[in-house]
Protein backbone atom coordinates (compact mmCIF):
# COMPACT_ATOMS: atom_id res chain seq x y z
CA UNK A 1 0.00 0.00 0.00
CA UNK A 2 1.07 3.28 -1.20
CA UNK A 3 0.27 6.75 0.93
CA UNK A 4 1.22 10.10 -0.09
CA UNK A 5 1.75 12.08 2.85
CA UNK A 6 2.06 15.49 3.35
CA UNK A 7 4.60 15.88 5.86
CA UNK A 8 6.85 12.42 4.89
CA UNK A 9 5.71 12.19 1.23
CA UNK A 10 5.16 8.89 -0.47
CA UNK A 11 4.87 6.33 2.61
CA UNK A 12 4.53 2.52 1.68
CA UNK A 13 3.16 0.03 3.86
CA UNK A 14 3.57 -3.74 3.75
CA UNK A 15 0.90 -6.24 3.95
CA UNK A 16 0.28 -6.78 7.40
CA UNK A 17 0.35 -2.83 7.92
CA UNK A 18 -2.03 -2.32 5.15
CA UNK A 19 -4.31 -5.20 7.15
CA UNK A 20 -3.87 -3.29 10.42
CA UNK A 21 -4.52 0.19 8.95
CA UNK A 22 -7.82 -1.09 7.95
CA UNK A 23 -9.18 -2.14 11.19
CA UNK A 24 -12.02 -0.37 12.39
CA UNK A 25 -10.22 0.44 15.45
CA UNK A 26 -7.75 2.41 13.14
CA UNK A 27 -10.19 3.89 10.92
CA UNK A 28 -11.97 5.77 14.18
CA UNK A 29 -9.08 7.76 14.58
CA UNK A 30 -9.96 9.65 11.58
CA UNK A 31 -12.20 11.30 13.79
CA UNK A 32 -9.98 12.61 16.39
CA UNK A 33 -7.70 15.46 15.78
CA UNK A 34 -3.93 15.19 17.06
CA UNK A 35 -4.00 18.72 18.69
CA UNK A 36 -8.18 18.39 19.88
CA UNK A 37 -8.91 22.21 20.23
CA UNK A 38 -5.27 24.26 18.73
CA UNK A 39 -7.92 24.35 15.86
CA UNK A 40 -9.32 27.39 17.47
CA UNK A 41 -6.03 29.30 16.89
CA UNK A 42 -4.45 27.68 14.50
CA UNK A 43 -7.44 26.72 11.25
CA UNK A 44 -5.12 24.19 9.85
CA UNK A 45 -4.26 22.48 12.55
CA UNK A 46 -7.24 19.86 11.47
CA UNK A 47 -4.60 16.81 11.34
CA UNK A 48 -5.62 13.72 13.08
CA UNK A 49 -4.51 10.82 15.05
CA UNK A 50 -4.91 8.38 12.19
CA UNK A 51 -2.28 10.80 9.68
CA UNK A 52 0.00 10.86 13.20
CA UNK A 53 -0.58 6.95 13.37
CA UNK A 54 0.72 6.53 9.25
CA UNK A 55 3.88 9.30 10.30
CA UNK A 56 5.15 6.93 13.52
CA UNK A 57 5.06 4.22 11.26
CA UNK A 58 7.44 5.74 8.53
CA UNK A 59 9.38 7.06 10.89
CA UNK A 60 9.82 4.20 12.83
CA UNK A 61 11.20 2.24 9.72
CA UNK A 62 13.57 5.18 8.72
CA UNK A 63 14.97 5.03 11.94
CA UNK A 64 15.02 1.06 11.98
CA UNK A 65 17.20 1.97 8.47
CA UNK A 66 19.91 3.79 10.36
CA UNK A 67 19.86 1.61 12.89
CA UNK A 68 20.55 -1.61 10.71
CA UNK A 69 22.96 0.47 8.67
CA UNK A 70 25.19 0.72 12.07
CA UNK A 71 25.57 -2.52 12.53
CA UNK A 72 22.40 -3.30 14.50
CA UNK A 73 20.81 -7.02 13.19
CA UNK A 74 17.13 -6.13 12.93
CA UNK A 75 15.23 -9.04 11.00
CA UNK A 76 12.55 -7.85 8.70
CA UNK A 77 10.07 -9.73 10.84
CA UNK A 78 10.71 -7.71 13.94
CA UNK A 79 10.67 -4.55 11.51
CA UNK A 80 7.18 -5.19 10.46
CA UNK A 81 5.99 -5.52 14.25
CA UNK A 82 7.31 -2.72 14.78
CA UNK A 83 5.25 -1.06 12.04
CA UNK A 84 2.17 -2.49 13.37
CA UNK A 85 2.77 -0.78 16.54
CA UNK A 86 3.94 2.40 16.12
CA UNK A 87 0.63 2.39 13.90
CA UNK A 88 -1.22 1.36 16.83
CA UNK A 89 0.10 3.26 19.43
CA UNK A 90 -2.59 6.05 19.38
CA UNK A 91 -5.48 3.43 19.25
CA UNK A 92 -6.22 3.88 22.44
CA UNK A 93 -7.17 7.32 22.07
CA UNK A 94 -10.17 9.20 22.40
CA UNK A 95 -11.57 12.55 21.47
CA UNK A 96 -9.73 15.18 23.28
CA UNK A 97 -7.69 12.87 24.79
CA UNK A 98 -5.03 14.71 26.37
CA UNK A 99 -7.21 17.53 27.41
CA UNK A 100 -9.55 15.18 29.41
CA UNK A 101 -6.85 13.06 30.95
CA UNK A 102 -4.06 15.25 31.20
CA UNK A 103 -5.14 18.56 32.16
CA UNK A 104 -8.63 17.95 34.08
CA UNK A 105 -7.70 14.25 35.29
CA UNK A 106 -11.39 12.90 34.15
CA UNK A 107 -10.13 9.15 32.94
CA UNK A 108 -6.58 7.61 33.57
CA UNK A 109 -4.24 8.18 30.47
CA UNK A 110 -4.48 6.55 26.75
CA UNK A 111 -1.12 4.73 27.71
CA UNK A 112 -1.33 3.93 31.13
CA UNK A 113 -5.10 2.89 31.95
CA UNK A 114 -7.23 -0.82 31.13
CA UNK A 115 -8.44 0.62 27.55
CA UNK A 116 -5.54 -1.09 25.33
CA UNK A 117 -6.52 -4.45 27.79
CA UNK A 118 -10.20 -3.97 26.96
CA UNK A 119 -9.39 -3.52 22.96
CA UNK A 120 -7.30 -6.40 22.73
CA UNK A 121 -10.11 -7.98 24.64
CA UNK A 122 -12.16 -7.36 22.01
CA UNK A 123 -12.24 -7.05 18.63
CA UNK A 124 -8.37 -5.47 17.82
CA UNK A 125 -7.23 -8.77 19.87
CA UNK A 126 -8.97 -10.97 17.58
CA UNK A 127 -8.26 -9.29 14.62
CA UNK A 128 -4.11 -9.21 15.79
CA UNK A 129 -4.83 -13.09 16.53
CA UNK A 130 -5.92 -13.31 13.37
CA UNK A 131 -2.96 -12.09 11.67
CA UNK A 132 -0.76 -13.83 13.82
CA UNK A 133 0.89 -10.89 15.75
CA UNK A 134 -0.85 -10.58 18.95
CA UNK A 135 1.93 -11.42 21.94
CA UNK A 136 4.29 -9.80 20.13
CA UNK A 137 2.24 -6.60 19.46
CA UNK A 138 0.85 -6.32 22.69
CA UNK A 139 4.10 -6.84 24.09
CA UNK A 140 5.85 -4.18 22.17
CA UNK A 141 2.83 -1.80 23.23
CA UNK A 142 2.85 -2.79 26.79
CA UNK A 143 -0.11 -4.54 27.00
CA UNK A 144 1.89 -7.92 27.74
CA UNK A 145 5.69 -9.26 28.62
CA UNK A 146 7.86 -8.02 25.69
CA UNK A 147 9.23 -10.66 24.29
CA UNK A 148 11.59 -9.20 21.42
CA UNK A 149 14.96 -7.09 21.91
CA UNK A 150 14.19 -5.09 24.91
CA UNK A 151 14.96 -1.58 23.06
CA UNK A 152 12.32 -2.40 20.40
CA UNK A 153 9.52 -0.59 22.36
CA UNK A 154 11.24 1.99 22.90
CA UNK A 155 11.48 2.96 18.90
CA UNK A 156 7.48 3.67 19.12
CA UNK A 157 7.12 4.48 22.59
CA UNK A 158 10.12 6.45 25.25
CA UNK A 159 11.47 9.83 25.05
CA UNK A 160 13.36 10.46 21.60
CA UNK A 161 11.62 8.35 19.57
CA UNK A 162 9.17 7.58 16.44
CA UNK A 163 6.44 9.25 18.17
CA UNK A 164 7.83 12.80 18.99
CA UNK A 165 9.66 12.72 15.28
CA UNK A 166 6.59 12.59 13.71
CA UNK A 167 4.42 14.66 15.65
CA UNK A 168 6.88 17.74 15.99
CA UNK A 169 7.32 18.01 12.14
CA UNK A 170 3.70 17.55 11.74
CA UNK A 171 2.71 19.60 14.43
CA UNK A 172 4.54 22.35 12.79
CA UNK A 173 3.40 22.02 9.52
CA UNK A 174 -0.55 21.93 9.79
CA UNK A 175 0.37 24.53 12.47
CA UNK A 176 1.85 26.68 9.88
CA UNK A 177 4.91 27.64 11.26
CA UNK A 178 8.43 27.48 9.86
CA UNK A 179 9.99 25.25 12.20
CA UNK A 180 11.85 21.82 11.82
CA UNK A 181 14.92 19.81 12.60
CA UNK A 182 17.13 18.30 10.56
CA UNK A 183 17.71 14.22 9.54
CA UNK A 184 20.95 14.24 10.49
CA UNK A 185 19.02 13.58 13.86
CA UNK A 186 18.34 9.58 12.52
CA UNK A 187 22.42 9.52 11.87
CA UNK A 188 22.68 9.34 15.86
CA UNK A 189 20.44 6.55 17.19
CA UNK A 190 22.15 3.27 17.84
CA UNK A 191 21.34 0.29 20.82
CA UNK A 192 23.43 0.61 23.27
CA UNK A 193 23.22 -2.20 26.17
CA UNK A 194 19.98 -3.10 24.99
CA UNK A 195 18.76 0.60 25.44
CA UNK A 196 17.74 2.73 22.34
CA UNK A 197 19.94 5.97 22.46
CA UNK A 198 21.62 8.67 20.86
CA UNK A 199 25.42 7.92 19.87
CA UNK A 200 27.17 11.50 21.15
CA UNK A 201 30.55 10.10 21.20
CA UNK A 202 32.68 9.15 18.01
CA UNK A 203 36.13 7.71 18.34
CA UNK A 204 36.23 7.97 21.96
CA UNK A 205 35.56 11.64 21.46
CA UNK A 206 32.63 14.19 22.17
CA UNK A 207 30.60 15.05 19.33
CA UNK A 208 29.51 18.55 19.50
CA UNK A 209 27.86 17.75 16.00
CA UNK A 210 25.42 15.31 17.73
CA UNK A 211 25.33 17.87 20.54
CA UNK A 212 23.59 20.64 18.64
CA UNK A 213 21.23 18.26 16.83
CA UNK A 214 20.03 16.78 19.95
CA UNK A 215 19.43 20.87 21.51
CA UNK A 216 17.71 21.44 18.32
CA UNK A 217 14.89 18.83 19.08
CA UNK A 218 14.55 19.81 22.11
CA UNK A 219 13.95 23.79 21.14
CA UNK A 220 11.53 22.99 18.36
CA UNK A 221 9.89 20.77 21.55
CA UNK A 222 9.77 23.64 23.41
CA UNK A 223 8.62 26.35 20.74
CA UNK A 224 5.51 24.05 19.82
CA UNK A 225 4.92 23.72 23.84
CA UNK A 226 5.18 27.15 24.43
CA UNK A 227 3.23 28.54 21.18
CA UNK A 228 1.21 25.83 20.16
CA UNK A 229 0.12 23.30 23.10
CA UNK A 230 0.00 25.80 25.58
CA UNK A 231 -1.51 28.60 23.99
CA UNK A 232 -3.92 30.23 26.49
CA UNK A 233 -7.14 30.23 23.71
CA UNK A 234 -6.42 26.07 23.22
CA UNK A 235 -6.75 26.30 26.73
CA UNK A 236 -9.56 27.75 27.07
CA UNK A 237 -11.61 25.50 24.58
CA UNK A 238 -9.97 23.05 26.07
CA UNK A 239 -11.24 23.54 29.75
CA UNK A 240 -14.65 24.12 28.47
CA UNK A 241 -14.56 20.98 26.66
CA UNK A 242 -13.40 18.65 29.35
CA UNK A 243 -15.80 21.16 31.89
CA UNK A 244 -18.60 19.68 29.43
CA UNK A 245 -17.48 16.07 29.59
CA UNK A 246 -17.21 16.24 33.78
CA UNK A 247 -20.66 17.72 33.99
CA UNK A 248 -21.90 14.84 31.66
CA UNK A 249 -20.43 12.13 33.64
CA UNK A 250 -21.70 13.31 37.40
CA UNK A 251 -25.28 13.53 35.23
CA UNK A 252 -24.85 9.71 34.35
CA UNK A 253 -25.37 10.95 30.65
CA UNK A 254 -21.26 9.62 29.60
CA UNK A 255 -18.64 7.35 30.57
CA UNK A 256 -15.43 6.30 29.34
CA UNK A 257 -16.43 3.62 27.45
CA UNK A 258 -19.20 5.58 25.56
CA UNK A 259 -16.49 7.86 24.08
CA UNK A 260 -15.09 5.36 21.90
CA UNK A 261 -18.08 5.32 19.69
CA UNK A 262 -17.38 8.93 19.61
CA UNK A 263 -15.38 11.49 17.81
CA UNK A 264 -14.63 14.92 18.11
CA UNK A 265 -17.81 16.59 16.12
CA UNK A 266 -20.37 13.50 17.73
CA UNK A 267 -18.99 14.19 21.02
CA UNK A 268 -19.40 18.02 20.98
CA UNK A 269 -22.83 17.95 19.54
CA UNK A 270 -23.76 15.35 21.83
CA UNK A 271 -23.14 17.69 24.63
CA UNK A 272 -24.68 20.54 22.47
CA UNK A 273 -27.97 18.75 22.93
CA UNK A 274 -27.83 17.90 26.56
CA UNK A 275 -29.10 20.30 28.57
CA UNK A 276 -26.67 20.53 31.20
CA UNK A 277 -23.91 20.92 28.66
CA UNK A 278 -25.38 22.48 25.98
CA UNK A 279 -24.29 25.78 27.30
CA UNK A 280 -20.65 24.89 26.91
CA UNK A 281 -21.05 22.93 23.29
CA UNK A 282 -22.97 25.48 22.18
CA UNK A 283 -20.02 28.61 23.10
CA UNK A 284 -17.57 25.83 21.64
CA UNK A 285 -19.40 25.62 18.14
CA UNK A 286 -19.96 29.44 17.86
CA UNK A 287 -16.13 29.91 19.49
CA UNK A 288 -17.73 32.29 22.09
CA UNK A 289 -14.76 31.07 24.45
CA UNK A 290 -14.28 31.97 27.96
CA UNK A 291 -11.46 34.43 28.75
CA UNK A 292 -8.93 34.59 31.00
CA UNK A 293 -10.26 36.11 34.33
CA UNK A 294 -7.12 35.42 36.44
CA UNK A 295 -3.70 34.04 35.76
CA UNK A 296 -0.66 33.47 37.71
CA UNK A 297 2.28 31.48 36.07
CA UNK A 298 5.82 30.40 37.63
CA UNK A 299 7.02 33.45 37.16
CA UNK A 300 5.43 34.94 40.06
CA UNK A 301 4.54 31.37 42.22
CA UNK A 302 7.40 29.82 43.61
CA UNK A 303 7.89 25.93 42.96
CA UNK A 304 6.46 24.73 46.69
CA UNK A 305 3.49 26.97 46.05
CA UNK A 306 3.21 25.42 42.60
CA UNK A 307 3.22 22.01 43.85
CA UNK A 308 0.76 22.82 46.51
CA UNK A 309 -1.98 23.40 44.27
CA UNK A 310 -1.53 21.33 41.64
CA UNK A 311 -2.09 18.75 44.42
CA UNK A 312 -5.17 20.65 45.15
CA UNK A 313 -6.40 21.71 42.44
CA UNK A 314 -5.12 19.46 39.56
CA UNK A 315 -5.58 16.30 41.90
CA UNK A 316 -8.75 16.50 43.52
CA UNK A 317 -11.98 16.67 41.41
CA UNK A 318 -14.09 18.04 44.03
CA UNK A 319 -11.59 20.70 45.42
CA UNK A 320 -11.88 21.89 42.07
CA UNK A 321 -15.36 21.79 41.99
CA UNK A 322 -15.82 23.39 44.91
CA UNK A 323 -13.63 26.02 44.34
CA UNK A 324 -15.50 27.05 40.93
CA UNK A 325 -18.83 26.94 42.64
CA UNK A 326 -17.66 29.43 45.09
CA UNK A 327 -16.24 31.76 42.44
CA UNK A 328 -19.74 31.39 40.45
CA UNK A 329 -21.56 31.91 43.12
CA UNK A 330 -19.86 35.28 44.34
CA UNK A 331 -20.10 36.12 40.40
CA UNK A 332 -23.58 35.73 39.92
CA UNK A 333 -22.98 32.92 37.00
CA UNK A 334 -23.72 29.76 36.33
CA UNK A 335 -21.65 26.87 37.23
CA UNK A 336 -20.33 25.58 34.33
CA UNK A 337 -19.67 29.74 33.38
CA UNK A 338 -16.36 29.44 35.87
CA UNK A 339 -13.32 26.94 35.07
CA UNK A 340 -10.24 26.37 37.46
CA UNK A 341 -7.80 25.36 35.13
CA UNK A 342 -4.85 23.82 36.73
CA UNK A 343 -2.49 21.32 35.54
CA UNK A 344 0.18 19.36 36.34
CA UNK A 345 3.78 20.55 36.85
CA UNK A 346 5.25 21.04 33.54
CA UNK A 347 8.31 18.01 33.00
CA UNK A 348 10.32 17.52 29.16
CA UNK A 349 10.77 14.04 29.38
CA UNK A 350 12.69 14.22 26.48
CA UNK A 351 15.26 15.51 28.22
CA UNK A 352 15.98 12.09 30.52
CA UNK A 353 16.66 10.31 26.76
CA UNK A 354 19.55 7.71 26.71
CA UNK A 355 22.89 8.73 25.34
CA UNK A 356 25.94 7.33 24.49
CA UNK A 357 28.86 9.48 25.63
CA UNK A 358 32.58 9.22 26.34
CA UNK A 359 31.70 8.01 30.14
CA UNK A 360 29.12 5.65 28.87
CA UNK A 361 25.85 5.44 28.46
CA UNK A 362 24.17 8.30 30.49
CA UNK A 363 20.73 10.21 30.71
CA UNK A 364 20.95 13.41 28.40
CA UNK A 365 20.03 15.62 31.39
CA UNK A 366 22.44 13.80 33.87
CA UNK A 367 24.89 16.11 34.71
CA UNK A 368 28.13 14.35 33.71
CA UNK A 369 26.71 14.98 30.45
CA UNK A 370 28.73 17.03 28.30
CA UNK A 371 25.24 18.97 27.03
CA UNK A 372 23.80 19.38 30.45
CA UNK A 373 24.06 23.34 30.58
CA UNK A 374 21.97 23.70 27.38
CA UNK A 375 19.68 20.89 28.06
CA UNK A 376 19.14 22.41 31.86
CA UNK A 377 18.31 25.30 30.59
CA UNK A 378 15.73 24.27 27.99
CA UNK A 379 14.26 22.08 30.79
CA UNK A 380 14.09 25.42 32.71
CA UNK A 381 12.71 27.22 30.48
CA UNK A 382 9.94 24.69 29.61
CA UNK A 383 8.71 24.29 33.41
CA UNK A 384 8.48 28.04 33.13
CA UNK A 385 5.67 27.16 31.02
CA UNK A 386 2.87 26.33 33.98
CA UNK A 387 0.08 28.57 34.20
CA UNK A 388 -3.14 28.54 36.07
CA UNK A 389 -5.90 30.34 34.65
CA UNK A 390 -9.76 31.20 35.86
CA UNK A 391 -11.89 30.84 33.02
CA UNK A 392 -14.83 33.28 32.69
CA UNK A 393 -17.34 35.00 30.76
CA UNK A 394 -15.93 38.43 28.92
CA UNK A 395 -17.89 40.53 31.03
CA UNK A 396 -17.12 39.00 34.65
CA UNK A 397 -13.38 38.97 34.16
CA UNK A 398 -12.86 41.82 35.70
CA UNK A 399 -14.25 40.99 38.68
CA UNK A 400 -13.00 37.32 38.78
CA UNK A 401 -9.32 38.46 39.44
CA UNK A 402 -9.95 40.14 42.83
CA UNK A 403 -11.92 36.79 43.61
CA UNK A 404 -9.73 34.62 42.65
CA UNK A 405 -6.29 36.13 44.25
CA UNK A 406 -8.09 36.02 47.41
CA UNK A 407 -9.03 32.37 47.30
CA UNK A 408 -5.88 31.28 45.32
CA UNK A 409 -3.24 33.42 47.35
CA UNK A 410 -1.87 35.04 44.60
CA UNK A 411 -2.69 38.78 43.02
CA UNK A 412 -3.18 37.72 38.85
CA UNK A 413 -0.45 38.88 36.40
CA UNK A 414 -2.95 38.82 33.47
CA UNK A 415 -3.71 42.92 33.11
CA UNK A 416 -6.64 43.25 30.95
CA UNK A 417 -6.91 45.77 28.07
CA UNK A 418 -7.18 46.56 24.21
Amino acid sequence: MLIRDPVHGDIELGGLEAAVLDLPEMQRLRGIKQLGTAHYVFPGALHTRFDHSIGVCAVAHRLLASLRHRGAVIPAELEELIGVAALLHDVTHVPFGHTLEDERRLFPRHDKGTRLARLLEDGLGEALRRLGVFESVAGLLGARPNTLPPWAPAVVSSTLDADLLDYLRRDSYFAGLAHDYDDRIFHYFTVAQDELALRMVKHGMDRPDARSEVVQLLRMRYFLTERVYYHHTKVAAGAMISKAVEIAIDQGLLSERDLFALNDWTLVDRLERAPPTALLARRLSRRQLLKRGYVISARTVPPESRAALVQRYHESRSARAGAEAALASALGLRAEEVIVYCPALTVMKEAAAWVETEAGLRRLNDPENAAFAEIGAIEERYAGLWRFYVFVPEQAADRSAALAAEMFGHPSEHLRGP
